[in-house]
């Protein structure tokens, strides 16, 4: 019986179905498509091979992309024995048996390369579990992660591994594998040249899910060359990789945030559709743009936190699919609308100094004095009231009489804060003619 934790290549008849992906198996690295960033001349993973000094590793890709495939044949290059596990089916007790097992090889004078599918599911208990491991030699840790390490492996794991990060495979990879996968089958695709890039595009960047495309496609009996519609209605498109807790989340709400401060409003349409075609909640990113109209443009447009409220109602009223078209409008007119986060820089200003002041009380000629013994105290003494100076303006100073006045908001020049900018001035021009104390 094979070993449950072996590298699964146990015996199986030559007669059985093998899935095509498994049949192009790279037998060496030199066989690798793309990943050149790691396996180029002067990648890490060749110069570790070169110096014969491999260490621990993460790889960071998504799916598809051969994270699997480079530890195994990482671990043929060093002559250690191959174990894969995935973190989704392992708990402690496979992991214990695992450790031994590895143990008695070292004894043995064999290393063992541990290859950990999606290691980023281990919770920090079992990621510790394996640091007195990796420490003495017993084993040599590769983990796969599709999520982005930083935040989902332990601190004491990451310092004792290189991190790599593989990429999706772009286009002209992806078509270098379909011609390798031709020759195994031993058979032209039965593709026009634009249904062919049609089927490499089906993919989206993942080498396992083309070839599984392409196992379908050379299975069927037509008659001349498809083209992109008739490819169409015989497979479905590949669904986007997109995880509404993950990295794609994360990366694709800051595109869209930064396509609109770079008013940008083809970029922020593209990126909100990859969203909403991604399964988002649109109430998420309703709110999201909200946020950008009060962080990104503020006082610059104050109608801009308007369109994105209203829309975000009208989104509630329609639902979907309709009233995402609100949120699209919202999303145009903020790309387009004058950027400034004045406000936001003042807040946080006024935020810090709030903290750094403690509890500095109001200076007293702007305290109320509902009693006897608060007008005593000075409650209320030479408070100017704005309405009867000239121009309405006063002048008084409101911070504590121990705070050297501090310079907070300073409106930029687009938009409507160009007016405010003026209004600005001319207080500070009238406050600095009455002699305001400082």
């Amino acid at each position: 019986m094979a070993d449950l934790f072996d590298d699964g290549s146990a015996a199986m008849p030559d007669n059985a179905h093998r899935p095509l992906a498994d049949r192009l198996r790279p037998r060496a690295l030199a066989e690798v498509i793309g990943q050149q960033k790691v396996l180029g001349p002067d990648a890490p993973l060749t110069v570790m091979l070169a110096s014969g000094a491999l260490s621990s590793l993460v790889f960071w890709g998504p799916p598809g992309v051969g994270k699997t495939t480079i530890a195994r044949l990482l671990a043929d290059e060093t002559d250690l024995h191959f174990v894969q596990i995935s973190a989704i089916f392992s708990g402690v007790p496979e992991l214990r048996k695992v450790f031994e097992a590895a143990k008695i090889r070292r004894q043995n004078g064999q290393g063992t390369l541990l290859f950990v599918d999606e290691i980023h599911r281990f919770n920090k208990a079992q990621q510790d579990g394996f640091l007195p491991h990796m420490e003495d030699g017993t084993i040599l840790l590769v983990g796969a992660t599709t999520e982005n390490p930083s935040f989902e492996l332990n601190a004491a794991v990451l310092s004792r591994a290189q991190v790599l990060v593989l990429e999706r495979l772009p286009l002209a990879d992806l078509e270098l594998l379909a011609q390798r996968a031709e020759k195994e089958l031993d058979k032209t695709l039965p593709l026009n040249g634009p249904g062919r890039e049609a089927l490499l595009e089906m993919a989206d960047g993942d080498g396992r899910a083309l070839l599984n495309l392409i196992e379908q496609v050379s299975a069927w009996k037509v008659e001349g060359k498809l083209d992109p519609p008739a490819l169409s209605q015989r497979l479905m498109r590949r669904a986007a990789q997109y995880d509404k807790s993950g990295d794609a989340h994360y990366n694709l709400i800051s595109a869209l945030h930064k396509s609109v401060r770079g008013s940008d409003p083809d970029a922020a349409l593209y990126w909100f559709a990859r969203m909403l075609e991604g399964g988002e909640d649109p109430r998420f990113l309703a709110r999201r743009i909200t946020r950008m109209a009060v962080e990104d443009i503020g006082l610059a447009d104050p109608q801009a936190q308007a369109v994105c409220l209203q829309s975000w109602q009208t989104y509630e009223r329609l639902g979907s699919p309709e009233g995402e078209l609100a949120l699209a409008q919202a999303v145009a007119y903020l790309a387009l609308a004058p950027k400034s986060n004045a406000t936001y820089v003042a807040y946080k200003g006024a935020r810090r100094a709030a903290k750094e002041t403690g509890s500095e009380p109001p200076p007293k000629h702007i305290l109320n004095a509902p009693s006897k013994l608060m007008k005593e105290q000075g409650y209320g003494d030479g408070y100017a009231y704005d309405h009867d100076a000239e121009d309405g303006f006063s002048g008084q100073n409101y911070f504590p009489e121990t705070m050297k006045r501090p310079v907070l908001y300073a409106p930029v020049e687009r938009g409507f804060e160009r007016e405010l900018k003026k209004r600005l001035e001319y207080f500070a021009k009238l406050r600095l003619k009455r002699g305001d104390r400082e």
